[in-house]
């Protein structure tokens, strides 16, 4: 058991992905041991191009963390084409509803080109909240306040006599970038 532990810690790609999840706001306030039970709780996997993540329809179970490359959000237009909504690169993440409630994927995801993401599955969100309350409690405290500022944005621009852009086109998004109306996945 100590030699697999010793391994963890001296695998270079664990330290990378260690510090790549440490420059994500999904763990502001985390210890470096909490780190690491969110880190043993990523699938990670990559994507070929044109490879789809997920499809609109499908039933949400995870939330993805671009870790290197481009996925592209799309979304069945009134015409039955597809519709840009947004390019993500590396430290965004979308599909967080699907930790919230698993209800099909208001969208499609689909790799631009070789890319790595680190999937987290409400199931080990689940883990985490029985195990390490403290991290569980982080990450969905930092989601809320995510899909909080989200709606506050969706609102302002309803209030405001704003609608739906016409021309969907394609967006870089951080972590932080409220996602624009009809962007939520």
């Amino acid at each position: 058991m100590w030699k697999k532990i010793r391994n963890f810690f001296s695998d270079p790609r664990s330290g990378k992905r260690r510090k790549f999840l440490r420059s994500l706001n999904l763990c502001e306030g985390l210890s470096e041991r909490d780190v690491g039970h969110l880190l043993h709780s990523f699938h990670s996997r990559t994507y070929h191009e044109g490879e789809a993540l997920f499809l609109e329809g499908d039933i949400g179970r995870a939330l993805f963390v671009v870790e290197s490359g481009r996925v592209e959000l799309s979304k069945t237009g009134p015409d039955g084409r597809p519709l840009r909504l947004a390019m993500l690169g590396p430290g965004t993440f979308f599909g967080e509803m699907a930790l919230l409630e698993q209800l099909p994927r208001s969208a499609s995801a689909v790799a631009l080109e070789k890319s790595s993401l680190l999937l987290l599955y409400r199931s080990k969100v689940d883990e985490i909240l029985v195990y390490h309350p403290r991290v569980g409690v982080a990450v969905m405290t930092h989601l809320a306040k995510l899909l909080s500022a989200r709606l506050r944005k969706a609102s302002q621009e309803l209030a405001s006599g704003g609608s739906a852009p016409k021309d969907v086109r394609p967006v870089e998004l951080t972590i932080e970038a409220p996602l624009e109306e009809g962007e939520v996945v």
